[in-house]
């Protein structure tokens, strides 16, 4: 372990992932919070913004509430055996602050400014937002050196041009980050997508570009096997980023989040899609549209936290094995 961090100390010198869940200040997965990112190799990180919602907002409280729903993870994965936290320091980083909260394009610089600090030292991001205009944002710093490919998983494409005439909404960032050569449509895949739209431009934009997008009624024809197969062949080889919509899982497990779609994934089907995933080069995750008012059973926050988790060990994994 790398004596600069050791994840799993608290003030007492107790385990915390042997301590009543309960117990102490909440952070991400239980992990120390720590403000200078070269300590870490994966910075946890939440980023409370939902100011880029046209319909039900509430998901600027996600990152607080996935918090404290993460107490609930434990270390080792019971499937692949991986302990992410011997693998790699991991640590919380608090949230993005922001200096402008009704300003769309000045939050959205908020988030870059602060992920160029991770970038810079070294670190790689995994993050609980907010609306999933986020992306765009974490983008402009984590592939500011060439175009990645992106495994999105969400009931919506987010390839509009424009939400209620802006540019800048959680239904139009990978329109944006593809225009503005983040992502790599080529080695893009989109799954569980589903929902009626009052136009077709968010699923032909992306027909156009070359991105691959599974409807959730061909991920249901191929099943789970088959559609990670598909993902993986549309990546690919080089770096890819893995963003994750809740909204992706039918509301009946998910029901805390802005804009539900009945007819979704299982988060059975999503944990196995992303333990499908392992082994390829993830430089950046983000699990995003936790919307807690909306849930006051917390579970959609739990769904949430397990989701991080799950990419938490592949991340790790992956870090590892590259250094």
């Amino acid at each position: 372990m790398n004596p600069k961090l050791e994840p799993h100390k608290t003030m007492m010198g107790d385990n915390p992932m042997l301590a009543p869940r309960y117990c102490g200040v909440p952070t991400f997965m239980r992990t120390p919070l720590v403000s200078d990112p070269t300590l870490v190799d994966i910075a946890l990180i939440g980023v409370p913004y939902d100011g880029a919602v046209e319909a039900r907002s509430g998901a600027r409280q996600g990152p607080r509430q996935i918090r404290d729903m993460s107490s609930m993870m434990r270390a080792i994965h019971h499937v692949t055996r991986i302990n992410p936290y011997e693998l790699c320091r991991v640590g919380d980083m608090g949230d993005v602050p922001f200096n402008h909260i009704f300003d769309v394009k000045a939050s959205h610089a908020d988030i870059t400014d602060f992920y160029e600090r991770i970038r810079r030292a070294g670190a790689f991001p995994l993050s609980a937002g907010g609306d999933h205009s986020i992306s765009l944002p974490i983008l402009r710093s984590v592939a500011s050196e060439r175009p990645v490919g992106l495994i999105h998983i969400d009931a919506h494409t987010d390839c509009c041009d424009e939400e209620m005439n802006s540019k800048y909404s959680h239904g139009t960032p990978f329109r944006r980050a593809v225009e503005e050569e983040l992502v790599d449509p080529g080695r893009t895949v989109q799954i569980g997508i589903r929902g009626a739209a009052n136009s077709d431009e968010c699923w032909t934009y992306g027909e156009k570009a070359g991105i691959r997008i599974i409807f959730m009624e061909e991920f249901t024809k191929m099943g789970v096997d088959n559609v990670i197969a598909e993902a993986r062949r549309v990546v690919g080889e080089g770096p890819v980023y893995i963003t994750f919509d809740v909204d992706g899982i039918d509301p009946a497990f998910t029901p805390g989040t802005g804009t539900p779609e009945i007819g979704g994934l299982t988060p059975v089907e999503v944990q196995a899609l992303v333990r499908g995933f392992r082994g390829l080069e993830i430089i950046g995750a983000d699990v995003v549209e936790v919307a807690p008012p909306f849930d006051p059973s917390g579970n959609t926050a739990l769904v949430a936290a397990t989701m991080m988790y799950e990419i938490l060990c592949i991340f790790a994994e992956s870090v590892a094995g590259r250094r």
